[in-house]
């Protein structure tokens, strides 16, 4: 698998008054295509702020990073915007549907910003559908009337609506029951194993055993990781292995 994103020294600070943090220390790291990547570690520890700077969301404070082979932390705003449109896709644990459009409606508005071509859009957005799960039926429905899972999965589609080289996903499963989480996390894992890459946040043990590689933060740096391999349903060594990796790190 090739390196699909890379930084060196990326460093990120907030400043609050007078004082500044430093969130993200001196990171070098690589995240590689059709890898599933889940990035773990205490509350603060830079976690969310790394996912966001990786998808060209945030600024570093300095440092670099490279998609393939554009430096984004170099674009300006309005390249920026286009990079992100056409290279990534986003899940977030607040889906940010729009209440007055439809489900569908809601997939065809992001795609439409990058393609002219409706007819391809509306064909690939009812096949992402259905591969979800989310039957003709719903397509026509507004967010208030489905529930947290089948919006989720929604917000997944549309993520995958323009072909996105990576999928960044922070804490997906963050405000679902189990069932509608696993849910999700079936969808997320499937779509791994058709090739997509995903980079996701989370502290959920559970979300964090479909991952194939664990990357754990620790105060900005890079505590230590763990390579789970390809995800099987009801592999205790899994949950075992993942188990005693966080517990080295402390976590």
């Amino acid at each position: 698998m090739g390196v699909i994103l890379k930084t060196s020294k990326l460093n990120k600070s907030f400043k609050s008054g007078t004082q500044e943090q430093q969130v993200l220390k001196n990171l070098d790291i690589e995240f590689y295509e059709e890898d599933f990547t889940v990035i773990m570690g205490a509350s603060g520890a830079g976690k969310s702020t790394l996912l966001y700077a990786l998808s060209g969301m945030d600024r570093p404070t300095s440092g670099a990073i490279r998609f393939f082979d554009a430096e984004i932390a170099d674009l300006n705003n309005d390249k920026l915007a286009v990079f992100r449109r056409k290279n990534c896709g986003f899940v977030f644990q607040q889906m940010f549907l729009l209440e007055n459009m439809s489900i569908l409606d809601n997939i065809l508005a992001s795609g439409y910003l990058v393609s002219g071509d409706k007819k391809a859009i509306v064909a690939n957005a009812k096949e992402l559908l259905q591969k979800v799960g989310l039957t003709e039926m719903i397509w026509r429905k507004f967010p208030t009337q489905l529930s947290g899972g089948e919006n989720q999965r929604a917000a997944i589609v549309r993520a995958l609506i323009n072909k996105p080289r990576v999928v960044f996903a922070d804490e997906p499963t963050g405000a679902l029951n189990s069932a509608s989480g696993n849910a999700v996390l079936d969808v997320l894992t499937d779509i791994n194993s058709d090739g997509q890459s995903i980079i996701m946040v989370t502290h959920d043990l559970h979300s964090a055993r479909r991952g194939k590689r664990i990357i754990y933060i620790k105060d900005g740096v890079i505590g230590g990781e763990c390579n789970l391999g390809k995800y099987v349903s009801g592999d205790k060594s899994r949950h075992e292995k993942l188990q005693s990796f966080l517990s080295e790190m402390g976590w």
